[in-house]
């Protein structure tokens, strides 16, 4: 029972990214459960089906086998289990520009070996709830614009990055129930006066929708009608703020704000 021991795990993992890795392996970024965001390496994966077969597309969600090796920083990866599929729907450009969206927030935002099991949830229930997929029963669209409003907004939240949009961050101002203004080289929001070069605006409306969203689930928000322009600058600021503290543009993003 010394150094040398191998930790076996196995537990539930989004697939995040891949890349090729020696000659048919392949490198696999995981964003798992129980153990936050791991690295690891699918020995002959570009060749055998038979451990991975279609569970290394990006977005998908695995029962995942690895193994832990002493002074290794990358995992060996045993096999995986399809729990669910993005596969399991069609899938149209616009579709597959929010799956990416979510799996490059996670890939950029996460630490390595960092457990948020909020996060994890959060995931999970926009890849399978949102992004077009029609909610059984409830006859309308939860829509790739819900799904995408909704995670940026929660994943803000989450990571401690969203701004209070009730006072003006420079005057102090109460800017309940009016517009307000935000930047995405600055923290915080300002009134009108206090607007810093290339501030955007974000409508009352909006500022509304965005306490809503913070306190009802996806599931009743996708009986709604959720079209493109419904929370566009609602969504730009999400995204803005995301992209202002990961210190990056999200290629993702692109076409969805």
């Amino acid at each position: 029972m010394g150094e040398g021991r191998q930790i076996a795990h196995h537990g539930e993992a989004i697939v995040l990214r891949t890349w090729p890795f020696h000659e048919a392996d392949l490198l696999v970024s995981l964003f798992t459960r129980e153990q936050g965001k791991v690295k690891g390496v699918a020995r002959h994966a570009m060749k055998s089906r038979r451990r991975f077969g279609g569970a290394l597309e990006p977005a998908t969600h695995v029962l995942a086998h690895y193994t832990e090796r002493p002074k290794q920083e990358l995992v060996r990866l045993d096999s995986f289990e399809i729990l669910w599929s993005p596969l399991s729907a069609p899938i149209d450009m616009l579709r597959l520009a929010g799956l990416q969206l979510v799996v490059e927030v996670l890939e950029e935002a996460m630490p390595e070996g960092a457990v948020e099991d909020n996060v994890f949830r959060l995931a999970m229930t926009v890849l399978e709830q949102g992004l077009g997929v029609r909610e059984q029963g409830l006859g309308k669209a939860s829509g790739v614009w819900l799904g995408v409003t909704y995670f940026c907004l929660w994943m803000n939240r989450l990571m401690g990055w969203m701004p209070e949009l009730g006072h003006c961050v420079a005057c102090g101002l109460d800017l309940r129930g009016g517009a307000v203004y935000w930047s995405p080289t600055a923290d915080g929001v300002t009134c009108y006066d206090d607007r810093r070069p290339g501030s955007r605006a974000l409508i009352a409306g909006s500022v509304a929708e965005s306490y809503r969203i913070a306190r009802t689930g996806l599931a009743e928000l996708a009986v709604e009608d959720w079209p493109e322009e419904r929370g566009r600058d609602l969504r730009g600021f999400a995204v803005g703020v995301l992209e202002r503290h990961l210190e990056r543009r999200l290629r993702s993003a692109v076409g969805l704000v």
